[in-house]
């Protein structure tokens, strides 16, 4: 019998047996109430012997679905498992009064079940069951033979089912929600104020990035799915806002790639009154005191990070020799032996940008802040007062990884506007990314934006690096992928 002859054959079954729970008014009752997770019953009572947990007598009211199962007769051995971990119930055919239904139970089946703590004789904490009732009845078996589901693929498509099979995915999306919340309440204890902004905009802004397109029939006008938070968020600072944040979903029509996906978590902050150094300091401590709780990889948080201008990241990791970096014709050579595409018209900033983007960011495993961007890749920052060539900003690396990217808030209305017009001319030459000019925010700079500095960091990578996984897939519970 083939796979899928065999699995409808199972369907079937488990159709018939739903259909005399029916009949006998059985089916999905909503009437028992769990009152223990089997993690819980485990901390309390794992440390006491069988002999001293026969004293105790006590009690455990579990409830989750069945994993594995060993008849023996007139008893059973079953693991369930709740969203804590698993447990064993061991059931007796004299002592529960639905012991022929139970026989029929399918692994995937959700039962509640209400007995006696215990541990067996090799010692593994259990209930023993006086009482078992058939909660939710599954239709389709578990995959896999319930070992584990190893195809990448189903495992994307069908999460609920990578969840259920694979403890190890189900970790990581722990660690991601406790990643979350620890940020929330660091900057939540830091004073900061957590806004929502609006997911479509009336223009594309905040970020060089391709949108998504999408139409709004009332208003019979075009929206755009936000690239980024960063023009509302300033506007907030214009109002008042001095600290705020969003933990926010951002939305690019770009390729996919092991650390891209269409949609996609940041967080975004800003503070009034300070500078990127000061933000640059503030998430290595931030980044120091969200992961001290956590299980996984997080080690490399706790030495002090190190600091590279973009320069002497290119000096470091390449060939290329100081005197180099102002020669345009030597650059251009380079990039052309390195394959790196360049514009023909590109300036030396800019092949200086591209060569690091091709050759250096894989590099940089440490914890690492690159500064001193070109002006020219930077059209929201502000300049340096030292070398007006170059933005203060910095982007954080870790394992070859854009982790952050933050700066210096350019507060200037006319010379963003003119930043905003040089985008323009970008996008009527062609420039997909390219922002558009935003009048509006013009004119919210106009009212004043205090000095300022914010950063955006990305919700997905973070969790990556720290769980260990290699794809962005891996911490999405619901990635893009394309149609069968």
């Amino acid at each position: 019998m083939s796979q899928d002859k065999e699995e409808s054959h199972l369907i079937e079954e488990r159709r018939k047996k739903l259909a005399e729970l029916r009949e006998a008014n059985k089916a999905f009752p909503n009437d028992f109430k769990r009152k223990h997770l089997a993690q819980e019953l485990k901390n309390e009572f794992d440390e006491f012997s069988k002999e001293e947990l026969e004293k105790k007598k006590a009690k455990g009211i579990v409830a989750g679905r069945i994993m594995l199962r060993r008849m023996m007769g007139k008893a059973s051995f079953t693991t369930i498992q709740d969203f804590s971990g698993r447990i064993q119930l061991y059931i007796r055919a004299d002592e529960i009064s639905n012991y022929d239904e139970f026989k029929n139970y399918d692994l995937g089946d959700i039962v509640g079940a209400e007995g006696t703590v215990f541990k067996t004789n090799t010692g593994e904490l259990s209930i023993h069951v006086k009482k078992l009732k058939l909660l939710t009845k599954s239709l389709r078996p578990l995959p896999e033979k319930h070992l584990g589901l190893t195809d990448t693929e189903i495992r994307y498509r069908k999460r609920y089912l990578d969840l259920l099979t694979n403890p190890e995915s189900l970790e990581v999306f722990k660690t991601r929600a406790e990643i979350i919340s620890n940020i929330r309440a660091f900057l939540l204890a830091d004073d900061f104020i957590e806004v929502e902004t609006p997911m479509m905009h009336p223009i594309p802004g905040g970020a060089t990035a391709r949108p998504f397109v999408t139409h709004h029939n009332s208003l019979n006008m075009d929206l755009f799915l936000r690239v980024a938070p960063e023009l509302y968020l300033k506007r907030l600072v214009v109002g008042g806002f001095e600290k705020v944040f969003e933990i926010n979903r951002n939305f690019r029509n770009e390729g996919l790639s092991t650390r891209h996906n269409p949609e996609f978590t940041m967080l975004e902050f800003y503070t009034a009154y300070v500078d990127s150094d000061f933000q640059i300091k503030f998430v290595e401590k931030m980044f120091k005191a969200i992961t001290k709780s956590l299980p996984h990889k997080t080690n490399i948080f706790k030495k002090a990070f190190h600091k590279l201008t973009m320069d002497e990241a290119i000096l470091q990791f390449t060939p290329l020799k100081k005197k180099d970096l102002s020669d345009a014709k030597k650059l251009k050579e380079f990039c052309k032996s390195e394959k790196i595409k360049m514009d023909a018209k590109g300036s030396l900033a800019i092949m200086k940008n591209e060569i690091f983007e091709a050759l250096v960011e894989e590099k940089l495993i440490e914890p690492t802040f690159i500064t001193e961007y070109p002006i020219e890749v930077s059209p929201l920052a502000r300049a340096s007062t030292v070398n007006p060539e170059v933005a203060e900003r910095f982007e954080l690396f870790i394992d070859g990884k854009e982790i952050a990217n933050g700066f210096s808030e350019l507060n200037d209305p006319e010379e963003q506007a003119e930043r905003f017009k040089g985008q323009v001319a970008k996008k009527d030459a062609g420039d997909n990314e390219a922002m558009h000019f935003d009048k509006d925010y013009i004119e919210a700079l106009e009212h004043g934006l205090a000095p300022c500095a914010g950063v955006g960091i990305g919700i997905d990578r973070l969790t990556m690096l720290i769980t260990g996984t290699e794809s962005i897939r891996d911490v999405l519970l619901f990635p893009q992928l394309k149609n069968k």
